[in-house]
């Protein structure tokens, strides 16, 4: 580790004159403790807590982000002050791959950018330990709680993978952790109590209103909103793609410099939007919830929610981009009834059926001690939603019912990019003759070889894992491009038949507790809303700071009046939208894909599944036509249609 002037290096490497609260003590403890939790809000500098310390410490730094938006913006960041930076994600291709890993290994790389994703590949997870780990920084961690608010199964694994990378040292960030999960990263990456930093919610300078509204009138308020006010760079929250696309086209016919911003574009076209919207004044984006994480714009004046945001942690997330400057801005949600049963229904939809998990557990129960798994495949056999397959999956190794290996490609691809004379002779004696043979046990295409390495490894009777690293080889040396297919998950099984009703109560235990406790997160948003005393100081608390005085610049305070949202009627009765007799013809030409209530209302709430996808019924007319009800009313329609 180099000498180091904190103060000094913020200023002459990044150009800023001091340190924002919490920043500095942050970085101290990162440097001297090995392992610190930096809870910041929105847009309180998490990413120099990393970015500093990378200049002073040996090795490079990772930097586990769910987030490419982030990644891309940071790296143009840190490349304009002269620091080696690179991300790696599936948009590279394969020289620009092989250049990320010789810097790596060379040492000459600063700090490295990855999805928690990246973890799944083998030839990733050996090349980290073929390099020094100064820093393992885990970003949004509260992803890694399985109560928090973005469960994300792929974070569960990364505590392990710092240790098994043998990092020095471990950063995790978040801008939203509740006391409870402020306790499950701590546990997750052994981090003490003085080492968690956290610098609160509050925000004085942001105006917090809420506004009850129904759905006809809310676009008619945005757009009164957006005339009265004094422009300045707008982001619009909404809930769904096409609702983006709606609102956008909406406020660019009423004169306004909008644009729409969601998954469903293509990424050309979401780097064109972000990149316009970063240079404006003035410019408006209407987006679903993944626009602005980790988009460092300090002068966002407004932040509008279209639609109800789907819990407490989202919208002080969201909110938390507005005013990063410091200077006043204008948070404010346009708060709708009839947004609930949209937002339900996606906490349902994740709810898998019992007879998918008996399937899954039967399957697994049947496999020999030690097997591989494709997620892809074990989706559609068992019809389970793939984030819902990787949970269970999750849960039956938290539960000591399996436990996971390291994943590998099934699959490799690879083309010559010199003569394989040339190649076979740049390894002389066995080694070459081995490299030989490997070409001779793949099956040549027109182009490219395919080789099943565990196939190839039998016949040649050699070791998988040395198949695997001379492909490695040649490709870093540039003599053939490399690429990887099917990825497959390795598991010893533990459980045995008698484990197996033990496992299904106890997993639809987990999904039932889940659920519930989603809907009630998201029951928390109406209930801000209609709050009878200070709005701001209600949501900092549910983060566990506490603040007595009134804040003076939310809805309640500034009109001393506890707001009532409307209730939120349906434009007709559920009977009217579809019949019992429908029901019932449907159940009788599918009587496995809808043969439960809830499977019948997942696919009258248009939430799709594998099983539906595959026999088209996700096209069916009546797939969706009750989306606007509520589930468990649906649900209970449903049961009667028998």
């Amino acid at each position: 580790m180099v000498e180091y002037d904190l103060d000094k290096l913020l200023l002459e490497r990044f150009g800023f004159e001091g340190f924002r609260d919490g920043q500095k003590q942050a970085i101290e403890s990162v440097i001297e403790s090995g392992a610190v939790l930096a809870v910041f809000p929105t847009g309180g500098g998490k990413s120099l807590c990393y970015q500093l310390p990378a200049l002073v410490l040996e090795g490079v730094t990772l930097v586990v982000s769910p987030l490419i938006a982030l990644m891309k913006d940071q790296i143009d960041f840190l490349h304009r002050h002269g620091i080696v930076a690179a991300r790696l994600d599936s948009s590279l291709d394969a020289n620009e791959v092989r250049a990320i890993s010789a810097q790596l290994q060379s040492g000459e790389l600063r700090l490295l950018y990855v999805a928690p994703e990246r973890f799944n590949n083998e030839r990733f997870l050996g090349e980290l330990k073929r390099a020094k780990i100064g820093l393992f920084v885990v970003d949004e961690a509260h992803c890694i709680s399985e109560w928090g608010h973005n469960f994300r199964p792929d974070y569960l694994k990364l505590a392990e993978a710092s240790r098994s990378a043998g990092a020095e040292r471990v950063l995790a960030l978040t801008a939203t952790a509740t006391p409870s999960v402020v306790a499950d990263i701590q546990r997750a990456f052994g981090i003490a109590d003085m080492d968690v930093v956290l610098t609160g919610f509050y925000r004085p300078n942001l105006t917090m209103l809420t506004t009850p509204t129904t759905a006809p009138e809310r676009m008619r308020l945005l757009v009164d909103r957006l005339r009265t006010r004094t422009p300045g760079p707008t982001i619009v929250y909404v809930t769904l793609q096409k609702t983006a696309e709606e609102v956008a086209s909406r406020l660019q016919i009423e004169g306004f410099p909008a644009q729409a911003y969601h998954a469903g574009m293509d990424q050309p076209d979401r780097t064109r939007v972000q990149d316009d919207w970063m240079r404006s004044d003035r410019g408006i984006v209407v987006a679903t919830i993944a626009f602005g994480m980790g988009i460092d714009k300090a002068d966002v004046r407004y932040v509008y929610h279209f639609n109800l945001p789907k819990s407490l942690e989202s919208y002080s997330q969201e909110i938390g981009r507005a005013g990063r400057d410091g200077l006043p801005s204008t948070v404010e949600m346009l708060a709708c009834s009839s947004d609930l049963p949209t937002l339900e229904n996606f906490v349902f939809g994740d709810t898998p059926e019992e007879s998918s998990l008996c399937s899954l557990l039967d399957f697994i129960i049947s496999q020999p001690l030690t097997f591989d798994i494709s997620n892809y495949q074990a989706s559609n056999d068992h019809d389970l939603r793939a984030l819902v397959l990787r949970t269970v999956l999750t849960y039956l190794e938290l539960d000591g019912a399996l436990v996971r290996g390291t994943p590998f490609y099934a699959g490799y691809e690879f083309r010559p990019l010199t003569p394989l004379d040339s190649i076979v002779a740049a390894f002389p004696g066995s080694p070459g003759e081995f490299v030989l043979s490997i070409f001779g046990a793949a099956k040549k295409g027109r182009i490219w070889y395919s080789l099943n390495p565990d196939e190839a490894a039998t016949s040649l009777g050699q070791e998988r894992k040395r198949v695997v690293r001379a492909l490695e080889v040649m490709s870093e040396r540039s003599m053939i491009e490399l690429r990887s297919s099917d990825v497959r998950d390795r598991y010893t099984r533990v459980a045995t038949a008698d484990d197996r009703d033990r496992l299904l109560d106890e997993l639809m235990r987990r999904f039932r507790h889940r659920e519930a406790q989603e809907i009630a997160r998201l029951r928390m948003v109406p209930e801000l809303v209609q709050a009878d005393s200070c709005q701001i100081n209600r949501l900092v608390g549910y983060f566990g700071e506490d603040r007595s005085e009134p804040c003076g610049h939310c809805s309640f305070c500034l009109t001393g009046i506890a707001q009532v949202l409307r209730p939120f009627v349906p434009p007709q009765l559920l009977s009217e939208a579809v019949s019992q007799d429908q029901i019932r013809a449907l159940i009788l030409q599918h009587p496995k894909e809808l043969g439960t209530a809830r499977k019948r209302a997942k696919f009258l709430c248009g939430l799709t599944s594998p099983a539906l996808a595959k026999t088209k019924l996700s096209r069916h007319a009546l797939f969706g036509v009750a989306e606007t009800y509520p589930f468990e009313e649906v649900m209970a329609y449903c049961a009667y249609a028998v």
